[in-house]
């Protein structure tokens, strides 16, 4: 059973209309579908995505205000609720072949459709600041991942950067400092990513093979003991960075971890918020 909430500031035909249309086109996908008619204030909104998360469901919508609409994003983003609008790709369209002039108000398709272009800001910039690269721009990153290797650093800020998140990812290396521009940052951005050593063994003996053994101790299990013993140590002496640990964890569960710990620090966090689902 798929679940699906519509939300509209109206009566919220337009977009059952629509979503009934489409789903023509999925007869054996079994649908519940909810409708929420006349939204009109931010707290009705976090309601709904709150229990649109308890219930797996995702989100349709119909919402002509941009900040309204922006809200939906923002707060979808930060439950991990997909949200879909339907409004704004049209109002942006009918914006852009109405106007008297193109340069009366420019960027207006690109703020309308704020979600899409975080996105696609979000993916370039995981893939540029990826296992400490551009070290000196990571006081943009809204979300830094630290880890020693194989921790899933990367696969997690890739899963994040769907989600909009500009996140970067720092490794943590036997007896080598982290970087001051790391310990610089805001203690909330942070994560530290630790797992079990016989675990990360297995991994890392993986990589081990398939290099024909060209990595030295990289997996052998004292070497590796040593590695996370530091990155703890390193974890503790910053109390204020999260530390999730990942053993046996789905990418996609570890993400929602990281992002249900933002939730709880969401008003440090507000200057730093892009809206997107």
């Amino acid at each position: 059973m798929v679940h699906i909430f519509i939300l509209s500031d109206s009566t919220g035909k337009t977009a059952e209309q629509a979503l009934h249309a489409a789903l023509t086109q999925f007869s054996e996908t079994e649908v519940d579908i909810t409708l929420h008619r006349n939204i009109r204030t931010q707290d009705q909104v976090v309601q709904i995505v709150t229990q649109a998360e308890k219930t797996g469901a995702f989100i349709i919508h119909t919402v002509v205000s941009t900040s309204l609409r922006n809200f939906i994003s923002k707060i979808g983003r930060l439950h991990n609720v997909e949200t879909i609008d339907l409004m704004g790709p049209l109002l942006a369209q009918l914006s852009q072949q109405f106007a008297n002039s193109p340069s009366e108000e420019p960027g207006l398709f690109r703020k309308l459709n704020r979600a899409y272009f975080q996105r696609i800001e979000a993916m370039e910039f995981v893939l540029r600041h990826d296992d400490g690269q551009r070290i000196h721009e990571l006081n943009r990153a809204e979300i830094v991942l630290v880890g020693v290797s194989r921790t899933f650093k990367t696969p997690i800020s890739i899963f994040l950067a769907m989600k909009g998140w500009m996140t970067a990812n720092v490794p943590i290396v036997l007896d080598v400092q982290p970087p001051l521009e790391l310990l610089e940052l805001p203690a909330e951005r942070v994560f530290g990513l630790t797992t079990d050593a016989r675990n990360l063994a297995i991994l890392r003996r993986v990589r081990h093979d398939y290099l024909g053994g060209a990595v030295g101790n990289y997996a052998e299990f004292e070497h590796v003991q040593q590695e996370l013993n530091y990155a703890n140590t390193i974890f503790q002496k910053h109390s204020g960075w999260s530390v999730i640990k990942v053993t046996n964890k789905p990418i996609e569960e570890i993400a929602s971890q990281v992002l249900a710990i933002l939730r709880k620090r969401k008003p440090s966090l507000s200057e730093n918020e892009k809206t997107v689902d």
